[in-house]
């Protein structure tokens, strides 16, 4: 088997080495991934400036792009030979409800899947226990197969910081959601000006149980199936309905 390994943390993080180290035991794999942390890149691909990949030392490829730009020159005819596999991650930090939509994480393994590979995000619920995050994907990785999912969706899995032997198990999930953000960060530069800081992520509002956030705070792995089809189905007939009676 062969994986393409992306992330949005940059080629350098410790998430990222963790897992190639993993899937390396049984695995062919190449990282190509961004030159420098990109996280909330989301799907963002680079149109106004070239790319230029650098071949590492270890025959690995870093990229001054995007996420989805690595796995889409990776693709696309940058890497020779075929490809079975895309996973991105681990991202240091969880991927969850409104997360998605901002992750580089979970838009390079859309990338992916868009390109017709299946294709898995992972990330850890903190910064410690890489291991147990690759222990699962290495784990899951061989019960694939080619029917699991229909055509563009891909699976997003977050995994509890806990030692491996800790986890409760797996749980397959829906997205929870989170409340707004938290207010700006307004500060001050050395000359004066003002300066403004994205603020935290808001904190979960929709942990029920069946949701990812709910999964992993009680000790399990969640696996989510995830599409880019944001259409709200259920809605549509309303709308229908309403532009009728206008």
């Amino acid at each position: 088997m062969r994986i393409l390994l992306s992330n949005d943390d940059g080629f350098h993080a410790e998430g990222i080495q963790v897992l190639a180290a993993e899937l390396r035991q049984f695995a062919d794999v190449v990282i190509v991934a961004p030159d420098r942390n990109r996280s909330a890149a989301s799907s963002a691909l680079t149109l106004v400036e070239p790319l230029r990949p650098r071949h590492l030392d270890n025959g690995d490829y870093c990229i001054n792009g995007t996420p989805a730009d690595c796995v889409h020159l990776a693709l696309n005819g940058f890497l020779s030979g075929l490809v079975d596999l895309v996973v991105s991650g681990i991202n240091a930090g969880c991927n969850m409800g409104d997360d998605t939509l901002y992750s580089g994480t979970v838009a390079a393994a859309l990338e992916g899947r868009h390109l017709g590979l299946p294709s898995i995000a992972v990330s850890l619920d903190g910064r410690q226990h890489y291991e147990t995050a690759a222990r699962v994907v290495a784990d899951l990785i061989p019960k694939l197969h080619n029917q699991l999912l229909n055509p563009r969706e891909i699976i997003n899995i977050n995994v509890p910081d806990l030692p491996y032997e800790e986890l409760k198990g797996y749980k397959v999930c829906h997205l929870g959601y989170r409340s707004s953000a938290a207010e700006v960060i307004k500060q001050e530069d050395p000359r004066g000006e003002a300066i403004y800081w994205i603020g935290p992520a808001g904190l979960p509002e929709n942990e029920q149980e069946g949701t990812d956030f709910h999964a992993v705070k009680n000790g399990y792995v969640s696996i989510t199936p995830i599409q880019a089809d944001m259409t709200a189905h259920h809605s549509i007939q309303a709308l229908q309905d309403w532009l009728e009676r206008e």
